[in-house]
């Protein structure tokens, strides 16, 4: 019976450390992505540390700018 608990606890702890490893894509990636399947025009920007990102569809525009470690993105819609 022991054995049985033993196997079952490091079978649940196994299944939690690799499934907490996984890798989750930022807000900034998920954007991206979202804007290259509707067909975005995008251009970027490249200034030392500094990167800015603009993408326009018809409807969506957005603007994703990086300051080093700091990023500030700005979604605009035509409503």
């Amino acid at each position: 019976m022991r054995k049985l608990i033993y196997t079952a606890l490091a079978i649940s702890f196994m299944t939690v450390a690799f499934t907490s490893c996984r890798d989750e894509k930022s807000q900034k990636e998920e954007l991206i992505e979202e804007m290259k399947n509707e067909g975005a025009e995008i251009k970027i920007k490249t200034d030392g540390e500094d990167t800015k990102i603009k993408m326009e569809t018809e409807d969506k525009k957005v603007k994703i700018k990086e300051d080093g470690e700091e990023t500030k993105i700005k979604i605009k819609t035509d409503d």
